[in-house]
């Protein structure tokens, strides 16, 4: 019996390590990577920024309902280039501003009976001058009303007063617009600026003068000195703005897209680690990268400075002499192995 026991033990323990030995035997996982060495030197940095063509101070001009009125076609929609005196929406008097005309056509006519009503009446001796000159007072007031309303009423007709593109139109055929509502408003091809988004942090290094160098989507690039900087951030965007003017024959209009690169200058000479930007991976906002020692790739999370040209400042987290993974780095896992390409 005691035989039959030990043979038993012996046939399981055989089995338990031919399976330890398969699974020692099984091939781990193993990366193809591309790597590159974390360096130390100065560093030129490069601050790309993104903004839009607007209408400058002196270039922006708003068309006006100058009475109620209907709205009754917009004849240059939003990005029409016009010239100077070009029809851009025509309006209608409203029924209250026809009214109103009418109202005061027959009070200026009435008021212009009651004067020579009173000169005849002076001439007769039965009133006074001073009442001869009130009723001239009153008819002059009441032509004057008939004047303006019948001028605004013949002004409905609103043209682009200069050359340069329709910016924006804040109302559609058959809108009733109060008077001096801004219908549309025009951007004179003369005098435009661009609004560049910048982090906050950055807006304190930009300093007006500085040359911005600006590619737009269409056109010549273009060269431009930073003409100021808001460091107030916007609450939509959550960035501080930096403004220059866009010089003429550059070919754009309002609300073109542009993207612009300062050179801030290099560090000063002294030493800064910089890897491969390619190298940089993120965890939810975390950035880190792939080290490889020994074959093996570690995860480091870093902290980054800089970008300069391909290359990212690394303040925290790689030493010089590492070995970052620049390529495959997303299908690593912390000590995984690695053979290089």
């Amino acid at each position: 019996m005691k035989a039959a026991l030990a043979l038993t033990l012996a046939i399981l323990l055989a089995a338990c390590g031919a399976g330890e030995d398969a699974a020692d035997g099984e091939a781990k996982p193993v990366a193809l990577v591309a790597l590159a060495l974390a360096q130390q030197g100065t560093v030129d940095e490069t601050l790309t920024v993104y903004g839009a063509v607007e209408a400058g101070a002196m270039g922006k001009h708003v068309l006006a309902a100058p009475a109620e009125a209907t709205v009754v076609a917009i004849e240059a929609p939003v990005g029409t280039k016009v010239g100077a005196g070009q029809v851009v929406v025509r309006l209608a008097p409203s029924p209250t501003s026809k009214l109103d005309y009418a109202k005061a056509a027959t009070d200026a006519a009435a008021a212009q009976a009651a004067y020579a009503r009173a000169q005849r009446l002076r001439a007769d001796g039965l009133v006074s001058d001073a009442d001869v000159e009130t009723a001239r007072a009153a008819a002059q007031s009441a032509s004057a009303t008939r004047a303006s309303l019948g001028a605004r009423n013949g002004a409905l007709t609103l043209r682009s007063p200069t050359a340069g593109f329709v910016e924006s139109v804040a109302s559609a055929p058959g809108d009733l617009v109060a008077p001096g509502t801004a219908v549309a408003s025009i951007a004179g091809s003369g005098n435009l600026r661009a609004r560049f988004g910048l982090d906050p942090a950055q807006a304190s290094r930009i300093r007006p003068g500085m040359v911005i160098r600006v590619t737009p989507p269409s056109g010549v690039p273009f060269s431009a000195p930073v003409l100021s900087v808001d460091p107030v951030v916007d609450p939509t965007t959550k960035l501080a703005s930096l403004f220059i003017n866009v010089p003429p024959g550059s070919g754009i209009g309002t609300n073109s897209a542009l993207n612009g690169q300062l050179d801030l200058g290099s560090n000063g000479g002294g030493a800064a680690l910089t890897i491969p930007y390619a190298a940089l991976l993120d965890d939810a906002g975390q950035p880190y990268v792939f080290v490889v020692s020994k074959g093996i790739a570690h995860r480091r999370d870093v902290e980054t400075g800089p970008v300069s040209g391909d290359r990212v400042v690394i303040v925290k987290g790689v030493k010089p002499g590492d070995q970052v993974v620049t390529e495959g780095g997303t299908a690593l896992e912390d000590g995984m192995q690695v053979r290089t390409k």
